[in-house]
């Protein structure tokens, strides 16, 4: 199928004023049941009036929250119930009633102050993906536990020095993270400082989509289960939706920038992306802005990283944004029609021809690594294990597979690694088998400076895609921030089943 599309013009001006403003969209009121999950009682009902989801409908933002004062003050209740899903419903997990809940706004210098609440029948928490801040007490702690029915206060403090960026927020409670972030649990966190929007002068638009792949059904025991088989492997939904619908349509006119800042909120897809009918330049990665935009082609996004690209729009028609899509860990042939290509989003210019914005800007000065002190090299190598003794390499063989960092499962109890704080070390990942891992560090992000396959990764990051079989090395600057946290797989079922060690920075 041809991922060129053109829309007809009369639709496309009929989306146009929802692109330029924002509805906030809620779940309805959860039922009795809504905390259900997998394994207890579920909600009745059905997905109603259209389960496949409506394409082609008008791109919907989430709700936005912003700082004000230098503080951003919020609740978001987690809890369980149906949320509008193209002309009918859909059971979600939601921060606020949303799927994916708000969008957070904030500057560097600025506190986050949220009060978690816990209407689901199982603990959670929060984990502030990417953020440079404190990973201890109130702030991006990994080891707290919000149980059922429980609130947690987070402050968090965000560096004055902080970068610009998109960045998300999920749960991270160990042992069921996948299932929450894949009923929805997901929200995007977005810095901005002084330069931020140098690219886009006026008449430019910035979107933020949240890539989620959930299974659409009725209740929480439909959208939550998954096989032992899907567990190793990484779950899987029903297609990626951006921002909880199916492929939207983001209007507007002619002469404008897109600023897309995506997300892959999934458990386990990798995201294989293109542009048809326009071009893109790669603005930003993980942990923030390139030095100039970069013209990019096809560009993967394994779970948990995020980019931000510029889409200049001169003259009028469609261009389609398509996903080839996979279980990031897939191997050993397992769920061969799991993946395939879909169309995540159209982005649609009116009007008659107009030169956009010059996006050949520089953005921020891109520090390098080469040339400091390493003060330590070490290799963490993640694998699928042979469970009841021995290590299998990543063949099922007779026993029970568990995924392993190093050959042992996580034990929050102890600690994994130490660094000095102020230090530089480089650290090899290796995927010791037949599948792929994303490996994700909290707190301390790393640029990559070498690859089995060759691949380049520009700029800072925090998630990395490690390739089966092949390995990548990183540096990372230990600085400013001394605690405690995890590093981990983000394949999230791998997470949950044990692909996670403990570093300390002191």
């Amino acid at each position: 199928m041809s991922r060129r599309a053109f829309v007809a013009g009369g639709a496309a001006l009929a989306t146009l004023a929802a692109c330029t403003g924002r509805t906030p969209r809620s779940g309805a009121a959860p039922s009795a049941t809504s905390g259900s999950t997998a394994g207890g009682s579920t909600e009745g009902g059905s997905t109603a009036g259209d389960p496949a989801g409506t394409t082609g409908a008008s791109f919907v933002a989430s709700p936005v929250i912003e700082s004000r004062d230098g503080v951003l003050t919020t609740t978001l209740e987690v809890a369980g119930g149906m949320v509008p899903y193209g002309t009918g419903q859909r059971w979600a997990m939601t921060y606020a009633g949303t799927s994916p809940g708000p969008t957070l706004r904030v500057r560097p210098g600025d506190r986050l102050r949220i009060r978690l609440v816990n209407r689901l029948d199982q603990p959670t928490n929060l984990h502030t993906h990417g953020l440079r801040v404190d990973p201890g007490g109130a702030s991006d702690n990994p080891f707290v536990m919000v149980g059922p029915g429980e609130s947690h206060d987070y402050d968090i403090a965000i560096p004055a020095d902080h970068p610009s960026g998109l960045f998300w927020y999920h749960p991270h409670h160990h042992g069921t993270v996948a299932a929450q972030v894949g009923a929805g649990l997901a929200g995007a966190i977005v810095v901005t400082d002084a330069v931020d929007a140098v690219p886009l002068v006026a008449g430019s638009t910035e979107r933020v989509l949240v890539l989620g792949d959930p299974r659409i059904a009725g209740d929480a025991a439909g959208v939550t289960r998954a096989s032992a088989m899907a567990r190793m492997e990484g779950r899987v939904g029903d297609g990626v939706l951006v921002n909880g619908e199916r492929q939207p349509v983001l209007t507007g006119p002619t002469g404008r920038v897109e600023r897309l800042r995506l997300v892959n909120a999934t458990p386990s897809r990798r995201l294989r992306l293109s542009i048809d009918g326009a071009r893109w330049w790669l603005m930003a990665t993980d942990a923030g802005r390139l030095d100039r935009p970069r013209q990019a082609g096809e560009l993967t996004l394994s779970p948990g990283e995020r980019i931000e690209v510029l889409v200049p729009l001169a003259e009028a028609g469609t261009a389609v944004v398509t996903a080839v899509t996979a279980p990031s860990g897939a191997g050993m042939g397992m769920a061969a029609t799991a993946g395939g290509s879909q169309v995540l989003a159209r982005i649609e210019a009116i009007g008659a021809p107009a030169a956009p914005p010059s996006i050949d800007v520089a953005l921020a000065p891109l520090e390098s690594l080469d040339g400091l002190t390493v003060a330590r090299t070490r290799t963490v190598a993640l694998a699928m294990g042979m469970g009841g003794g021995g290590m299998g390499g990543g063949r099922m063989g007779g026993g029970r597979m568990t995924p392993t960092i190093d050959g042992r499962s996580f034990d929050g109890s102890r600690t994994d690694a130490t660094a000095a704080l102020g230090t530089v070390e480089d650290w090899t990942i290796t995927a010791t088998g037949p599948m792929a891992h994303p490996f994700h560090l909290h707190v301390w992000p790393f640029q990559v400076t070498a690859r089995s396959d060759g691949r380049a990764e520009p700029g800072w990051k925090d998630v990395v895609d490690v390739p089966a079989g092949g390995w990548v090395r990183i540096r990372i600057p230990f600085r400013a921030i001394a605690g405690r946290t995890v590093y981990h797989c983000h394949i999230l079922d791998h997470e949950d089943m044990g692909m996670m060690g403990v570093v300390e920075v002191h």
